[in-house]
């Protein structure tokens, strides 16, 4: 545990799964933390988050309000006295309407960027994702200046809209702007399975016999929070930051590995051949029919086959000197929340 500061962080999203973590780093880091949820008296959005300070014995430390990104109304007030921004709230869905997405990133960044600048907050962290980094060009390692170009996922089109967005109003009112851009984040600790991890269940209990090779790469949950706080820090740490440090993978890599360390799981240890992936997008489709929920669409297909997630994280490691935890470790803290 490290010295106690009067730096006091505002997070919005503190019920997700890198919202949360990110509590119990600054926490364990000495800061005072200040965390928005849409809905206070909802423990599944509290009991965690509180959870972290109840642990670390800092319950003083830690104060949740209320707050919803798409209101516009109330920020300002709770952004007072306090001296750095992180912004995570979105809605990560892969399956999401494209209105219901666009809108939460789009509004809850123009409401929150406002607010910070109104009540002189001026260096901010920005949560985005490796998905406004794109996979393009196939083949190629992407670093910090590749921008996502495809328009074809609601959920890619608003981390690639909402960044840029971000860029733009940090420019307007003159914002310390720093954009963490983490690839499929995984790891435990979260009470609602991301689109990152949901799959695990799956794979675990055997629920397909082979899996696409579609492209990954992986960081674990623990290392994102830690990216965000030393973007705050380190005064030298400007732009975007790609958190990608088990790159280039496959599905089909990460189930034979969930396997590999977990023996008595079903996982597969097959992968799909790239002419079968549309058979598997209509036997998708077909268990959509009958009430299952979707996983395959084309559109993802689609994304999935056009690119590779070649990315580099080298900026993070030599800006704000960032050390992983393990591929083996990303999986089996993952694993082990559904064993």
């Amino acid at each position: 545990m490290e010295e106690k500061t009067q730096q006091r962080i505002f997070v919005t999203g503190v019920n997700g799964h890198i919202g949360n973590h990110i509590v119990r780093d600054l926490l364990e880091h000495g800061y005072l933390v200040r965390g928005s949820v849409r809905d206070l008296n909802d423990e599944t959005k509290t009991a965690h988050v509180l959870a972290h300070a109840a642990d670390l014995g800092l319950m003083d430390r830690l104060e949740l309000v209320q707050g919803d990104v798409l209101e516009a109304d109330g920020w300002s007030e709770m952004l007072r006295d306090c001296d750095g921004l992180f912004h995570t709230a979105t809605i990560y869905s892969t399956r999401g309407t494209a209105t219901m997405i666009l809108d939460t990133a789009n509004k809850g960044t123009t409401h929150l960027l406002h607010a910070a600048s109104e009540v002189g907050i001026k260096r901010i962290v920005y949560t985005s994702s490796t998905a406004a980094v794109g996979t393009s060009p196939k083949g190629r390692t992407k670093d910090e200046n590749a921008w996502n170009t495809d328009t074809s996922l609601p959920y890619t089109t608003a981390k690639t809209q909402s960044e840029r967005l971000a860029w733009k109003l940090a420019e307007e009112l003159e914002l310390d702007l720093r954009v963490i851009n983490p690839t499929a984040v995984l790891g435990g600790g979260f009470v609602r399975p991301t689109p990152s991890v949901d799959f695990f269940k799956d794979a675990i209990a055997g629920s397909y016999p082979v899996v696409p090779k579609f492209p990954m790469s992986v960081v674990h949950v623990r290392d994102v929070a830690k990216a965000h706080r030393r973007a705050f820090e380190v005064d030298e740490a400007e732009g975007r930051f790609i958190l990608a440090p088990h790159a280039n993978l496959t599905l089909a890599t990460i189930c034979r590995r969930i396997r590999t360390l977990n023996p008595t799981t079903k996982a597969p240890k097959y992968s799909l051949p790239n002419f079968l992936v549309p058979v598997a997008v209509f036997q998708d489709w077909l268990g959509g029919v009958f009430g299952r929920q979707r996983y395959l669409t084309r559109a993802v297909a689609k994304n999935m086959m056009g690119g590779d997630t070649d990315y580099s994280s080298a900026k993070a490691e030599n800006v704000l000197g960032m050390e992983w935890e393990d591929f083996d470790t990303c999986i089996q803290d993952t694993v082990d929340v559904f064993l």
